[in-house]
């Protein structure tokens, strides 16, 4: 090869390039590459854990959110029991306390016509409901039933004849409303 050399002019060396300012080394670039992607890297392996935590603890949720829904499910099935039995046993006090009003009014028709009434064939107490079985909520239902007393003389109804118990169907509408439908 040729060089044409001007003595002022400094020769530059194809092996041995200096630095100009300004310009970074191919080293320190393939290094600040590396680097930036280790912390992408890094970044990337710490949101894949905590996604992997939040896919977990979501499906844990998911779990118990179906347990949840069983135990709601165990829980109106025994308020429905709960209130079948409720049921059953104001009916069974209404047809009771409606005997015990259609007696008062046979005797008051008796007396009306003069006829004596036998003291010694004394209207069947109905029995008591047990208590000894139930709560407090049970029994605060029964602990002021409609006195007797307090009707009137010329309230005459006819009594249905006592038969089984009734069950009762509980109806939930859309509206939150809950009736409860006699089944027979």
């Amino acid at each position: 090869m040729t060089m044409i050399s001007v003595p002022d002019v400094p020769a530059i060396e194809l092996g041995e390039q200096e630095k100009a300012p300004g310009k970074p080394n191919r080293a320190r670039t393939i290094g600040a590459v590396a680097v930036g992607a280790a912390l992408v890297t890094a970044v990337n392996v710490t949101a894949a854990v905590y996604l992997y935590r939040g896919v977990n603890d979501l499906r844990a949720m998911e779990a118990r959110l179906e347990q949840l829904g069983q135990f709601e499910q165990r829980i109106g099935a025994r308020i429905d029991t709960v209130n079948n039995g409720f049921q059953s046993r104001f009916e069974t006090l209404d047809r009771q306390l409606q005997a015990s009003f259609g007696q008062i009014n046979g005797n008051l028709a008796k007396l009306e016509q003069g006829q004596p009434v036998a003291t010694e064939a004394e209207t069947p107490r109905a029995p008591e409901p047990g208590f000894a079985e139930t709560t407090v909520a049970e029994a605060s239902a029964f602990e002021n039933p409609a006195e007797p007393d307090n009707a009137s003389p010329m309230f005459k109804r006819k009594v249905a004849p006592p038969g089984p118990n009734p069950s009762y169907q509980r109806i939930q509408q859309a509206d939150g409303k809950v009736y409860y439908k006699k089944i027979n």
